[in-house]
């Protein structure tokens, strides 16, 4: 028979990330999709480009990405997006 244990939550004994260390482990996020990516047998040029428009979303909100929120995700695609050179159907 399995015990219980009381399972606490850390968050509180943990001092906030640095700016820099939110970078370390933005690059480290960013590395594994590629590793994945690449794993699965993707051509190099198809990871280039999902790199490339991750970066493109990234330089947009200015935030790290797992900060988005499905409006920031609408206002991009829906808007930033749609008036960027090379966008089909971009209005002028």
């Amino acid at each position: 028979m399995a015990a219980l244990a009381v399972v606490r939550d850390l968050r509180g004994h943990w001092a906030p990330a640095s700016a820099e260390e939110l970078e370390r482990f933005e690059t480290d996020v960013l590395s594994g999709f590629v590793l994945a990516r690449a794993s699965a047998g993707l051509a190099d040029g198809t990871v280039r480009g999902d790199v490339g428009h991750l970066e493109q979303i990234r330089t947009w909100f200015s935030r790290p990405l797992w900060d988005m929120e499905p409006a920031d995700a609408d206002a991009y695609f829906g808007k930033a997006l749609r008036n960027s050179p090379g966008w089909p159907g971009r209005r002028p």
